[in-house]
């Protein structure tokens, strides 16, 4: 009999080790072996392994926002937004983890089925629907991100996994739709039993909709959608702000990874969730490191529904000032108290008040006084905690929330040009609760009118841009609309160093001295600033077309001669 091995990748066959942790983030004390599927109990604690952070580090850490011009770091560029991404990148563990998950809902599916007969469908069958709704999930992930890949439903021999090349994603799609119907149809709606986090009949629809978008599927995205909207579980949160820093799965929320600094622990003890305050004020104790980019600043409109660069209402110096509310709610404006203290990086502003303590110290966060305050003078309020500064990041990561299926359910209706009022019905829902009003009070926010389809893609893809800013769909939009040339097309800016922003100031310039011009989808072009001297240039974005697709691993290629690299690499 041939030797059969779980497969972690399609060229080189590993071992899976069978410890997993419990959903509630501690690890198991012990861990069966050969009867490890034995029992629904068993493929439960199988399961379990699905909700932790190694399958999740593409969502978590704003790893794709980093590779988008909605951030700033310095005078950073990552990889994918200037061409300089290669096949012995840092990041091959994303490929190897997500066969990881393929292989374990692989292996359920196997113990599922010797199971029929000593246990009921009923009991077996859920459990079987979240293996393969994460099954479906992995391998949207993957021909999403390179295209066609090895593709297995079952256990391989190592002569079976060495002459696996790549399968057409069209064929890998159509296992993915049937994997998620088939989570849809036996997932619970409710399905917190064993935790408040588990997913759901409703984050089957949800996920199979955002994919299917993602595939340029619109009518199926349409129609997932649409049955999620159907269930009459879900709403928007009625506090946009208050919803990122909400700790607890509220009715927004389909789907989202917990986190825990105390449980998600290294193999040294050390916390593997993220370490925050490199995003924190430098006042405060942290080191602001990264922040939203100008581009965003610039992307939201005024309180009269007009880009800045039309409305009369905008003003250079207070650029915060007169913006849809989602914008003082994703970055803080200055005066905002965070991390228990005022905010403003002006260099006017020599002291600022310590909230707690009542005294005034020195701000840091002002480039007169510390030459590495944030660049560009921005700081992200967005899900921000007081404890940030001291200590990590856990805040569950939001896989999918209402929103995002309302946007969806838009956009695939503007695709398929079936625009009717439900279309601007859903766009208004999320606008208005921006606004803290709801959709019919029209005279309280800039309601989306018109039937024009050009006009409302763009508006659509302008609004999924301000409401999802770092919440890790802004990769994915670009990739989906072709847009990477575009975005990276911009380069990113901040203001003067510390030599010189003292007469920046000094001379009425401060904060932006001119209004940047914004093209028909959004963007905002800072170039003529720079060229008149106003501003810094801190990096250069770079758009190659390779970029549509990731790099497979160096390695993976090199073990398995079945396996071609993608162009470019």
């Amino acid at each position: 009999m041939k030797k059969i091995l779980y497969i972690l990748t399609a060229a080189l066959m590993l071992s899976l080790s069978n410890s997993c942790a419990k959903l509630d983030l501690n690890p198991l004390s012990e861990a069966s072996s050969e009867n490890w599927y034995s029992d629904p109990t068993e493929l439960v604690i199988s399961l379990n392994d699905f909700y932790r952070d190694y399958l999740w580090e593409i969502e978590s850490g704003y790893w794709t926002d980093r590779r988008t011009d909605d951030w700033n770091q310095r005078d950073y560029i990552y990889e994918l937004a200037n061409g300089s991404a290669v096949s012995t990148w840092s990041y091959n563990s994303y490929w190897t983890n997500t066969y990881k998950g393929i292989s374990r809902a692989n292996r359920i599916q196997e113990s599922v089925e010797k199971l029929r007969g000593k246990y009921s469908n009923s009991e077996l069958n859920p459990l079987l629907a979240e293996a393969l709704f994460f099954r479906a999930y992995f391998y949207s992930r993957l021909v999403t991100l390179y295209g066609d890949v090895p593709f297995y439903t079952g256990y391989l021999s190592i002569e079976e996994a060495f002459k696996m090349g790549r399968i057409s994603k069209d064929i890998i799609i159509d296992q993915i739709y049937e994997d998620f119907d088939f989570a849809a149809q036996y997932l619970p709606e409710n399905n917190n039993a064993r935790s408040a986090t588990r997913v759901n009949k409703g984050a089957a629809l949800a996920l199979k909709a955002r994919w299917a978008m993602q595939f340029g599927d619109y009518q199926t995205a349409l129609t997932a959608a649409q049955a999620c909207i159907n269930l009459g579980k879900y709403a928007l949160h009625s506090d946009f702000g208050a919803l990122f820093r909400d700790k607890t799965i509220n009715s927004e929320i389909i789907f989202a990874i917990p986190h825990s600094a105390s449980l998600e622990l290294t193999t040294s003890g050390q916390p593997s969730v993220q370490k925050i305050n490199s995003f924190t004020l430098r006042t405060a104790g942290g080191t602001a490191t990264a922040q939203p980019s100008w581009e965003l600043l610039a992307a939201f409109d005024c309180i009269d529904g007009k880009p800045i660069d039309e409305s009369p209402l905008f003003d250079s110096h207070d650029p915060y000032k007169n913006r849809d509310p989602r914008c003082n709610e994703t970055f803080a404006a200055p005066g905002t108290v965070i991390y228990g203290f005022v905010f403003d990086p002006s260099p006017g502003t020599i002291n600022v008040l310590n909230v707690t303590t009542g005294a005034m110290i020195k701000n840091k966060d002002n480039k007169v006084n510390d030459q590495y305050a944030a660049y560009n003078s921005c700081c992200i309020k967005k899900g921000a905690q007081d404890d940030w500064v001291s200590t990590y990041n856990e805040n569950p990561t939001i896989i999918m929330r209402y929103a995002d299926i309302l946007l969806i359910y838009a956009e695939a209706k503007i695709e398929l040009n079936q625009i009717d009022a439900t279309v601007l019905n859903a766009i208004n829902d999320v606008r208005a609760r921006a606004y803290g009003v709801s959709r019919g009070q029209v005279s309280a926010y800039p309601a989306m009118t018109g039937n024009d389809q050009t006009e409302l893609r763009r508006q659509l893809r302008k609004e999924r841009r301000v409401e999802f800013a770092w919440e890790g769909r802004r990769y994915f939009d670009l990739l989906r609309w072709g847009w990477l040339e575009k975005a990276f097309s911009h380069n990113m800016y901040g203001h003067l160093n510390q030599g010189a922003i003292k007469a920046y100031y000094t001379a009425g310039n401060w904060f932006w001295p001119e209004t940047p011009e914004i093209d028909e989808d959004g963007f905002a072009n800072f170039a003529p600033m720079f060229e008149k001297g106003y501003i810094m240039q801190y990096g250069v974005r770079k758009f190659d077309p390779k970029s549509y697709l990731w790099p497979i691993p160096n390695t993976d290629v090199l073990i398995n001669t079945n396996i071609n690299q993608n162009p470019g690499y």
